[in-house]
């Protein structure tokens, strides 16, 4: 399939794969407002456009879709909880911490690449990668509770179309563990009783999502904005794996400070209109890296038709009627998934844990993310992710001190 897309033009093979993209994506962008209670027909309209305004920014050179960040999911659930459920107060720390994305990404202008390797190695990166999946561990069998034989049918499904649909040589389908496993398990659920389709009925073809203004809060945004500090980490280890795919340095060409700003817009616009965070995809990742298809044009399709499903409310609704259980068995898969991938960046690097300094870093990154160390200073609260995050780069800075004054 590398050699489907020859020129830029758009022809009709590349809108298929371009709708095949979307299916890769769906599933891990559609799961983080459903646990969050974040409209769907949002968070699926800001990634089509965010990964729209992502390409201007980038040059149109970076072929990246992006989707929802999970990173954000606790605080979102946390300033949700203190704030009487008005995710309102969660969107407006979110569109802070797009901003600060932005004022990283002038500073990073006057950083360069070779630097910007060394603050930020497979040994910190990969560590954070596996915290975020690590962290929302407890969601997910949060949402199996009360339903495991429903949560079990579609983690099976998910596993099998992973390892099965692979061996079988069904490489593309392969990569749809989550979209489906969210079909079977939804199917039984329906077969169980426990899916209540009103809201489709009540729902029109077409509409407008649910989008809402932020509201702001010193408090919500002490909790929501350290999270950038974590995702931005994450930011760059995507860029990194996506340029190691295909064979180029973003980090030099159209530079990491770009990709950054194209991030952090489109999260505060999403924010904005009411939707979450988003972020780059590791799935993103494995889509191009098996299919062969370098080409941004078919991200950018895939952007188009999250932005065409948004504004079907009947489809919007349905989504909404997938029950506990069902995200339950699709969050067991797809968090731990996200740990996985962090090991094998690691593994992928070569990084020597026989090295005392890395074998510190990480070691301490992987206490402080899942032992809940706080550290509070001013009106701002670090912890978990964005204490791991900030603790794992100092130390590399200090422990790797004698490189970076070489630099």
């Amino acid at each position: 399939m590398s050699d489907v897309i020859k020129k830029e033009g758009i022809d009709a093979k590349i809108v298929i794969l371009g709708l095949q993209h979307t299916f890769v994506m769906f599933g891990a962008t559609v799961l983080v407002p459903i646990i969050t209670g974040i409209d769907v027909g949002v968070a699926l309209f800001a990634a089509g456009v965010g990964t729209l305004i992502f390409h201007v920014l980038t040059k149109f050179k970076v072929p990246v879709f992006l989707g929802s960040s999970f990173a954000f999911i606790p605080a979102i659930l946390t300033v949700a909880n203190n704030y009487g459920g008005d995710l309102a107060y969660a969107t407006g720390g979110l569109l802070v911490a797009g901003l600060v994305y932005v004022v990283v990404s002038i500073i990073f202008t006057f950083v360069s690449s070779d630097v910007l390797h060394k603050i930020l190695p497979p040994h910190v990166t990969g560590p954070i990668i596996i915290l975020i999946g690590m962290v929302l561990a407890p969601t997910a069998i949060d949402n199996a509770t009360g339903g495991w034989g429903v949560a079990i049918i579609t983690f099976a499904v998910g596993v099998f179309v992973r390892v099965g649909f692979a061996r079988m040589g069904w490489k593309f389908l392969s990569l749809l563990p989550v979209l489906f496993a969210l079909i079977a398990g939804y199917i039984v659920a329906v077969i169980a009783g426990i899916v209540d389709f009103s809201s489709v009925m009540e729902a029109s073809w077409v509409g407008v999502p649910g989008f809402m203004f932020p509201k702001f809060a010193g408090g919500a945004m002490a909790i929501v904005v350290p999270v950038a500090l974590v995702t931005m980490v994450e930011h760059f280890g995507d860029v990194i794996a996506i340029g190691n795919v295909v064979k180029k340095d973003f980090f030099k060409d159209p530079g990491v400070n770009r990709t950054l700003l194209g991030d952090g817009i489109a999260t505060s616009i999403s924010a904005l209109l009411g939707g979450p965070a988003n972020t780059t995809y590791s799935e993103n990742t494995g889509a191009v890296a098996l299919t062969g298809v370098y080409n941004p044009v078919v991200m950018r399709i895939a952007a188009v038709f999250a932005i065409v499903l948004a504004v079907i409310p009947k489809f919007t609704a349905l989504i909404g009627t997938i029950p506990a259980p069902v995200i339950g068995g699709i969050s067991i898969l797809l968090f731990g998934m996200i740990s996985a991938i962090g090991i094998r960046n690691m593994v992928d690097a070569q990084v020597d844990m026989d090295k005392p300094a890395s074998l510190i870093i990480v070691a301490v990154m992987l206490v402080l993310g899942l032992g809940g160390a706080e550290l509070t200073i001013g009106t701002a609260t670090f912890s978990g992710l964005a204490l791991a995050a900030v603790v794992g780069i100092l130390l590399n800075i200090i422990i790797n001190f004698q490189s970076f004054k070489s630099t």
